[in-house]
């Protein structure tokens, strides 16, 4: 528990609430914002070949405006892992706080749950 990563991205006309269609502000949207959250706590995982993660829950609180140009921090840190896993076992549920920031500025912040999946198994099922 405690892993963490941290990513940085700038704020394209792309990634407006305008251009993903969840508002008519040249502002970060919501949906890209959750996917920079998502994509940290990606990267704070360690996955052995063959595995992958799914997201399962999210609670995000979007709190902040963040214009074209300006650079978001998000970082994610695992706060709970299913400890059901057992010794020698990696935890199949983890539950990440996840945290953006403009600055000084608290852009965003929730919880996000991933569990791990094997992915040729997981698409079998589909």
């Amino acid at each position: 528990m405690g892993r963490s990563a941290t990513r940085e991205f700038v704020v394209s006309g792309d990634d407006t609430a305008e251009a993903v269609g969840s508002g008519s502000l040249p502002v970060l949207g919501t949906p890209v914002l959750l996917a920079w959250c998502e994509a940290a706590t990606c990267a704070a995982l360690d996955l052995p070949d063959g595995s992958t993660s799914v997201g399962t829950r999210v609670s995000l609180e979007h709190l902040a405006a963040s214009p074209v140009g300006a650079t978001v921090t998000v970082s994610a840190t695992v706060t709970y892992a299913d400890p059901s896993a057992g010794s020698g076992r990696r935890a199949r549920l983890l539950r990440f706080t996840v945290e953006a920031r403009m600055g000084e500025v608290l852009v965003g912040s929730g919880e996000i749950t991933r569990v791990v999946v094997d992915a040729e198994r997981f698409l079998s099922r589909l």
